[in-house]
């Protein structure tokens, strides 16, 4: 029986194609090394055998078992906006379109909640709440092509992540299809246990999301716009920081390095004089210079001037770098802050004091009303790029703030001896931020580009391992970052591959993505001992304690420094180890649904129950896979024990709180229990 008719026999009510147009519209994702084939003419690449559309979770749990049973790679597909090779199928592999699963299955007004399907699409998602007076508060520049299962399986952020948090502060629950077609749903629980960490950011390779239950806000009444010019992107991010650290929350805040601030001003004042000119301009003489500029054979003069340029990229980084901040004139730091009229006016005046004393000088509300004017345009900004004959991408990564200019210099650096480097900084916490560099680049032939692109991305997530950061930040990991994910995970990345096996025992979601194929002992060094006291990094506001550490020693050496764990010490023993307190689920804690920017336990490391040792690096915010904190918050110690925690320290400013009535901790059903168990062994015997 031949591929096609298989599938018609076992699926014979779900949707289906394997016609030439849908198997080239779903071989790839948007990743920009994908774009140099398609520029040569290469598209008939990894073309799936089939896709079909499923309308319920009922079909997709259908889909599912049939891959299982059959040995059939299944990739679950949103619309296809991943920027890191999530999607590369090959003539036995079916597709998974979820899109016709779009519905919103319920609206808890009280909680307030919403429980949707994971293709209902970003922006249409985000209008409708907004008819009901609600808000996500997660906007991806991708919100015009993306959706909720999306951004829930790549463990994404949004512009307004500097108030809401990323999309796992959001979820509430989960339904999935796993493993051979068993559906599933897992509760969060702010203490523990909590089995949605492991399917966020698991990309496809443990499960297919098919709805979410999602937490909401009134839509914010009011905003307040500020702009500011900074002497250096090192004082910027500096005022920045002192923001979050003081308990300000901007929905929004966002900082360009001199380049990229100069070019936004070139920006606006062309727009200025084209606006200008519009008046006096026949419709017919715009069209004749729009030829003119094109030319009869393509993109024309400009475009061949664009690719010598960037064929000598460490010239031109060196030119940018030696005119400086002073011709440039600065950074440029955007804020918008969300709420009532009155908090947002306050937070930022809070914020304007702040900026000045960095030495920054005010711009107005212009600049950043004009940036939320345009949000999303970003995206559609690199076709013209690979239509000259050159090529772009993005790459974000974060780190604590102590270790941020190390980052930036590093993989600035790296970069710039392949490419030409911008970068902004534009998703900030307490503890640090991510940055995002922006890149471009040419070479004679697609061939030599190519070359030219891999060796830039293998320097840069070098780079960023060596400095101490995070590969991704919420792009995700794909297949452009999977061979590196060792490097920053060590035994993790083990440890993923044997829940892999657990959700997916057949083995078929989406093999080669996300995971390094070779595990992670090319990449396993003995671990550093916990240190003998807690030591504080003050820049980023973390306590570095042992495991064996009690937590009235951590806040008595806090104290000193006029900072707190922020424990209620009621609702706990001061006397319990930092261990025991994380097994327990951290009881009296700061509620992470109040301020879901913060977190609490920026890295760790612990040993499992077979003796290996895991550790997992201080970053803010990470989109490198399953967050594996969560085999150990509220487990009660069945995976292993942790050594080692930098937990958040905290100064006196707290941040308003935004307040919610979803339940903090749903009881375990048998169910997830049963999951959770399977979970635990797979873990808990990993070496």
């Amino acid at each position: 029986m031949s591929f096609e008719a298989a599938i018609a026999r076992a699926l014979p009510g779900i949707p289906r194609s394997a016609s030439p147009v849908d198997q080239i519209a779903y071989a790839r994702d948007l990743w920009p090394r994908h774009h140099l084939a398609v520029t040569e003419g290469r598209i008939a690449e990894h073309r799936p055998g089939m896709i079909v559309w499923p309308s319920s979770t009922a079909e997709v749990a259908q889909v599912v078992r049939f891959c299982a049973d059959e040995g059939l790679p299944l990739v679950p597909f949103g619309a296809g906006s991943g920027v890191c090779g999530g999607v590369l199928p090959d003539e036995r592999t079916v597709v998974l379109d979820l899109k016709r699963l779009s519905r919103r299955r319920s609206l808890d007004r009280e909680a307030p909640s919403v429980e949707v399907e994971a293709g209902a699409l970003g922006i249409r998602f985000e209008e409708e709440l907004n008819a009901e007076g609600f808000t996500l508060g997660h906007f991806p520049s991708s919100i015009l092509c993306s959706t909720v299962g999306g951004w829930v399986a790549a463990r994404s952020a949004g512009q307004c992540s500097g108030l809401y948090g990323k999309i796992e502060d959001m979820v509430a629950s989960l339904e999935c299809v796993v493993g051979r077609g068993e559906i599933v749903r897992f509760d969060r629980r702010a203490r523990g246990p909590d089995l949605t960490p492991l399917l966020i950011g698991s990309e496809g390779v443990l499960g297919v999301v098919t709805a979410a239950t999602l937490r909401l806000h009134p839509a914010p009444p009011a905003r307040a716009f500020a702009a500011f010019s900074f002497p250096s992107v090192e004082a910027g991010w500096d005022a920045m920081r002192a923001m979050f650290q003081a308990g300000l929350r901007p929905a929004v805040s966002r900082l360009y390095d001199p380049f990229d601030s100069f070019m936004a001003r070139l920006g606006a004042v062309r727009r200025q004089r084209a606006h200008a000119g519009a008046a006096d301009e026949s419709s017919e003489g715009a069209a004749a210079r729009g030829r003119g500029a094109r030319g009869a054979r393509g993109p024309g003069a400009g475009a061949a001037v664009l690719r010598g340029l960037l064929r000598a990229p460490g010239l031109l980084n060196q030119i940018v770098d030696g005119v400086g901040s002073r011709v440039l004139r600065g950074a440029t730091l955007i804020l918008i802050f969300e709420g009532t009229a009155r908090a947002s006016a306050d937070d930022l005046a809070r914020a304007a004091a702040i900026a000045e004393r960095g030495g920054a000088r005010p711009l107005g509300e212009e600049p950043a009303r004009h940036w939320l004017a345009h949000r999303y345009s970003v995206s559609y900004r690199q076709a013209p790029v690979f239509m000259a004959g050159a090529f772009s991408d993005t790459m974000e990564v974060a780190a604590p703030w102590s270790r941020l200019d190390g980052l930036y210099r590093a993989v600035r650096g790296a970069l710039g001896r392949h490419v030409f480097v911008m970068a902004h900084l534009s998703h900030a916490y307490p503890d640090g931020c991510s940055i995002y560099f922006t890149f471009a680049g040419s070479a004679p032939s697609v061939a030599a580009a190519e070359a030219k692109y891999d060796a830039a991305w293998r320097a840069a997530l070098d780079a960023a391992i060596d400095a101490g950061g995070t590969l991704s930040h919420h792009h995700g990991v794909g297949r452009s970052k999977a061979p590196r994910l060792g490097a920053e995970l060590g035994l993790g990345a083990d440890v993923i591959h044997a829940l892999r096996g657990v959700f997916d025992p057949a083995g078929v979601m989406n093999p080669g993505n996300l995971l390094p194929r070779e595990g992670s002992s090319a990449a396993r060094r003995p671990l550093p001992p916990p240190p003998a006291a807690p030591v504080l990094d003050g820049d980023s506001m973390l306590v570095h304690a042992a495991g064996a550490a009690r937590l009235g020693e951590i806040e008595r050496a806090l104290e000193q420094r006029g900072l707190t764990l922020a424990i209620d010490f009621g609702a706990t023993s001061p006397e319990l180890t930092v261990d025991a307190w994380i097994a327990a689920g951290a009881p009296g804690a700061p509620d992470p649904w109040s301020d879901p920017v913060d977190h609490l336990v920026a890295g760790f490391t612990a040993r499992l129950a077979s003796g290996a040792e895991l550790a997992v690096r201080p970053a803010p915010r990470r989109a490198v896979g399953p967050d594996l904190f969560a085999l150990f918050l509220g487990v009660g110690g069945r995976v292993g024990a942790i050594t080692s925690a930098h937990l958040r320290a905290h100064g006196a400013s707290r941040p308003r709180a935004l307040p919610t009535a979803l339940p903090r901790q749903p009881s375990l059903r048998d169910d997830e229990a049963a999951w959770l168990d399977a979970v635990v062994s797979a873990a808990r015997d990993v070496r």
